[in-house]
């Protein structure tokens, strides 16, 4: 059960921090694999409550040998995928993404080049999202600027006039959130700057390509599986539908019908057919007009 909840990213939040913290009691489970379920559990989180703190991402984070634990006997392909999904991900500050980044490394020195010469491109690099996904994340920032930081900044105030500000724990407490809350603040703006819109309209179903149903076809079982592949931060692994980021998306973009796929599963790399390519219901959020986030931090300053 915790093999195929891992593969297929549907594992809990709670489940893989209990993971974590046994992995010596649980090690077979401790593979690349499992840093997949990780990013895809906290990208649901930061979906569905995208300002609360994750204990998962502190586990990960934290704990500095879990990564190196992860990838140890892994094939050095798939660590390259690891790579490449880390790095297009917005769920961690540049800080942090490197720290783990640096993890991969330490195991396979020779992706050292791979990172170092996509720092400057990932910088600038277009997230490809759907609109709904896209106001989602507007509608944060708007609320971080507007009622969080704001209500932030009164009980600091507050805090501070009870005096020794040494002893003084709602003002410690409240400035903690505010580092929380600004740092929030710069990942939404730097995601926000690279996001692309689409309702996936009219899209290429010659290939693969970002706003497709893919079905695909187990060559050994003949078992038939279907995946929408979709924009940066639209996912729902209980429908399969994923991220065109992920590794499956990644490794699925560009084949044609009837072109056979590799991907990994809980017994290895395995071979699939692609069987058929659809176009996948188109978006119908309608795009609120544009506003720039200099005019929402105006906003905030009033």
């Amino acid at each position: 059960m915790l093999e195929r909840s891992i593969r297929e990213h549907s594992a809990t939040s709670e489940m893989l921090v209990w993971l974590c913290g046994e992995r010596e009691r649980w090690s077979d489970l401790i593979k690349p694999e499992l840093f997949g379920a990780i990013l895809a559990a906290l990208e649901r989180e930061q979906h569905n409550t995208p300002s609360r703190g994750s204990k998962l991402q502190r586990a990960l984070v934290e704990d500095r040998q879990l990564v190196g634990r992860m990838f140890a006997d892994g094939d050095i392909g798939v660590a390259r995928d690891a790579v490449r999904r880390l790095q297009l991900s917005p769920l961690f500050d540049e800080l942090t993404k490197r720290s783990l980044l640096g993890r991969i490394v330490k195991v396979y020195p020779e992706l050292e080049s791979m990172i170092t010469g996509a720092q400057a491109q990932e910088k600038t690099a277009s997230l490809i999202v759907s609109w709904s996904s896209l106001e989602k994340r507007k509608g944060e920032y708007e609320e971080l600027v507007k009622t969080k930081i704001p209500e932030n900044r009164k009980e600091i105030a507050i805090a501070r006039s009870y005096g020794d500000l040494s002893e003084n724990f709602e003002f410690k407490a409240a400035k903690q959130m505010q580092s929380v809350l600004m740092r929030r603040k710069a990942e939404l703006e730097q995601m926000l700057h690279n996001a692309r819109g689409t309702s996936f309209e009219n899209v290429d179903t010659s290939r693969v390509s970002i706003g497709t149903i893919v079905t695909l076809r187990a060559m050994e079982t003949n078992k038939e599986e279907t995946y929408t592949i979709l924009g940066a931060w639209d996912g729902d692994p209980d429908r399969h539908i994923i991220s065109y980021q992920t590794a499956i998306g990644q490794a699925l973009l560009g084949h044609k019908a009837g072109d056979a796929v590799s991907l990994n599963t809980e017994h290895g790399a395995a071979q699939f057919t692609i069987v058929s390519i659809h176009p996948a219901p188109p978006d119908e959020t309608v795009p609120a007009p544009a506003r720039s986030l200099e005019s929402a931090e105006a906003a905030m300053a009033e």
